[in-house]
């Protein structure tokens, strides 16, 4: 094998989409490592992973060969009886394959299979080297790049994300040469467009990360995204404060700079009586700005922005921030005084004209039926149901706001606010109002994965009521999800119910009434089980039983997965598989009663006697829905179940006796069965 030597791909362009940025790194990364791999180059990618900035694309790999190993092929040719004629000569089948591999047929090696002896033509052929192949590496993982939007520049025929500008390809200090997108390969790389214009010389491929941070760019976008937390929240607690940090919002800024520099700004205070919700979706949706907090968790008036270069008059910078945030900040306000004016009841009016679905009718007629669900659940989780369904009522008024037209994640947040200051509220007392405003923006919680449920039983009430009508009106509408289609958020509705109804302390039904739903529902909670611990085994034993409450599903997943870990499960459990198979062959319905009197062997008396004692001892577990006592209990069974397969045959000739044992293992399944088909366990 040839010296091994760190391999650097770069791939320089313009600006790249900044959402699709570390998608097309990863892409490129993988394609790398899969055309090596493909063609056999020997390579340690010790702990590499992709390199990127907002102009470029890099691999950088420790250690590859610099060339293929030795390669060995193996041509199967035709069987003697086909290959040489009754005198031991070649035929023209011989001959042609002969000819095909480039050699006399007097050359060609025999082999032995399972049809008898044929000719084979094995060859060894030296590896080529990297320079040779690489090119054609890179071309590759291009190609297969999810490219969001191809653009072609120039006169080229060719398209790529942005054009490309520059191509670095160096195997230790050696270019191979190489071109892609009419950019022939060299050692030179780009800096910082602002601060390094120039040309960067990478004399070795393992320089290329201090080359490019001498030249102003963290190409790594972990010491990128590093130094901007560290930036942000340092100018944070120059202000007083601490950064709200929110994870998209970096990942967005990481993907924006090179040379991240933090610069605090302030907007006018007075801006502090709009929601701050809106206020900061502002700085961060349309900005890409960090907001500052005070101690007390709430927004003050100062905020950080992230430059890409140091400048040498950052009070330009800062003013032309503050400068572009206060219209947007200036509209908000507007929007929030106009809709406090108007008020939550006459809001509420315009649903009336507003289309939910041609099926469903208007949103007002959704907001209806909502507050009928509410109202029913309520007392379900000690809730007034009239104050379950005065907030239903009001959930969606804020959907004719002003201000969540222009800002649309602040649905149920903008009514919380409007609630807690409309008159038409003043009769409730100060609890219930708090209630009923927050049950309003706790309405659409969760709102994405992994956040929580709704914290109050007035908002658990809403959750709940809202997602149940969306689930049964897009159901009877023909709106279930195919495929990759779901337009009513359906699969969401379905997952947000289920988490709600089963972290929250409400017993209604889940679906029974409804089968199609109840299964559609349960469906949605298997990953939710998944990424608590329980496997795919476990949870189907339990979802082919059907509970009827979400609560009593995961009591019995509870139990299953205790049981998993007792010795004797896994025995029980093949144990059950084995006699569900032998009831369903039988022809007929199986009988229910077992005649002790049929007996004839000890090991049938045996489990006869150890299954009444465990149906004796269980009953009481059950209707207590004390799952993981009944499992624990029915484990011990073990020792006769296996006695009785072992001594005793259950499809004799005498119909008496064969029927009888049917119902002793029919009995004895059932009980098994009670918890959860746990036959589901069998590996």
């Amino acid at each position: 094998m040839t010296d091994m030597n760190s391999l650097l791909i770069e791939l320089g362009t313009e600006e790249l989409p900044v959402k699709a940025l570390p998608g097309l790194a990863q892409s490129f990364f993988d394609g790398v490592i899969e055309g090596l791999a493909k063609r056999g180059i020997a390579f340690d990618r010790g702990d590499a992973k992709p390199l990127y900035s907002p102009r470029r694309l890099a691999v950088l790999l420790p250690a590859v060969a610099g060339e293929q190993p030795e390669q060995t092929s193996e041509v199967l040719g035709p069987y003697l009886n086909i290959a040489l004629d009754a005198n031991g000569e070649p035929t023209k089948a011989l001959q042609g394959f002969a000819q095909k591999a480039g050699i006399d047929w007097a050359q060609l090696e025999r082999m032995t299979d399972n049809k008898g002896e044929r000719f084979v033509h094995r060859a060894v052929k030296t590896g080529q080297p990297l320079r040779a192949l690489l090119p054609e590496i890179v071309r590759e993982a291009i190609a297969a790049m999810p490219i969001p939007k191809p653009m072609r520049w120039g006169d080229h025929d060719y398209a790529f994300a942005r054009p490309v500008h520059w191509l670095v390809l160096l195997h230790g200090d050696d270019v191979i040469e190489g071109e892609v997108f009419g950019i022939a390969s060299d050692r030179m790389s780009r800096g910082h467009r602002f601060m390094h214009d120039k040309a960067v010389w990478i004399g070795r491929a393992e320089d290329y990360v201090d080359a490019l941070r001498g030249a102003k760019v963290l190409v790594d976008p972990d010491e990128r995204r590093t130094r901007i937390v560290h930036e942000v929240e340092h100018a944070a607690h120059q202000a007083g404060g601490s950064a709200r940090i929110a994870d998209d919002n970096l990942e967005q800024v990481n993907c924006l700079v090179e040379w991240p520099k933090a610069v605090s700004c302030s907007f006018d205070s007075a801006f502090l009586a709009v929601p701050q919700e809106a206020l900061i979706a502002t700085m961060e949706t349309n900005q890409k700005f960090f907001p500052v907090l005070g101690d007390d968790g709430k927004l003050n008036e100062h905020f950080i922005g992230i430059a890409n270069i140091e400048s040498k008059d950052e009070r330009e910078i800062r003013k032309g921030y503050e400068r572009v945030i206060r219209p947007r900040f200036a509209d908000a306000k507007f929007f929030f005084v106009e809709d406090m004016k108007q008020g939550l009841a006459s809001m509420n009016e315009g649903l009336n004209t507003v289309t939910y679905q041609a099926k469903l009718g208007t949103v007002a007629d959704k907001v209806e039926r909502v507050a009928k669900l509410a109202e029913a659940i309520a007392p379900k989780l000690g809730i007034e149901p009239t104050l379950a369904r005065r907030a239903a009522q009001l959930s969606k008024a804020d959907l004719q706001s002003r201000l969540v037209n222009e800002f649309p994640e602040l649905q149920g947040i903008a009514g919380r606010y409007y609630a807690m200051q409309d008159s038409s509220l003043n009769d409730l007392g100060r609890e219930d109002r708090l209630a009923l405003a927050n049950a309003i923006d706790e309405a659409y919680m969760p709102r994405f994965a992994g956040d929580a449920i709704a914290p109050s039983k007035l908002g658990q009430v809403l959750a709940i009521a809202e997602r149940m009508d969306t689930l049964k009106g897009g159901f009877e509408a023909g709106l279930k999800p195919t495929g990759n289609k779901d337009p009513f958020a359906l699969r969401r509705a379905a997952l947000g119910l289920g988490r709600t109804m089963l972290e929250s302390d409400v017993e209604a039904e889940s679906g029974h009434q409804v089968p199609e739903i109840y299964d559609f529902v349960v469906d949605r909670m298997r990953g939710y089980y998944e990424e608590r611990g329980f496997s795919h085994q476990q949870f189907e034993s339990v979802r082919s039983t059907r509970p009827s409450m979400l609560r009593d599903f995961d009591s019995r997943l509870t139990a299953v997965a205790k049981f998993s870990e007792l010795p004797e499960a896994e025995a029980l459990a093949a144990a059950n598989k084995r006699i569900r198979n032998i009831l369903r062959k039988v022809e007929g319905e199986v009988p229910s009663d077992v005649d002790a009197a049929l007996f004839s062997e000890p090991a049938e008396r045996d489990l006869h006697d150890a299954v009444e004692q465990a149906i004796i001892d269980t009953d009481d577990a059950l209707a207590k829905r004390d799952y993981v006592a009944v499992l624990g209990r029915l484990a011990r069974l073990r020792p006769q179940v296996d006695a009785f397969f072992d001594g005793v045959m259950v499809n004799v000739d005498d119909m008496a006796v064969r029927n009888n044992r049917l119902a002793l293992l029919k009995r004895l399944s059932d009980r098994l069965g009670s918890v959860a088909a746990i036959e589901h366990l069998s590996s």
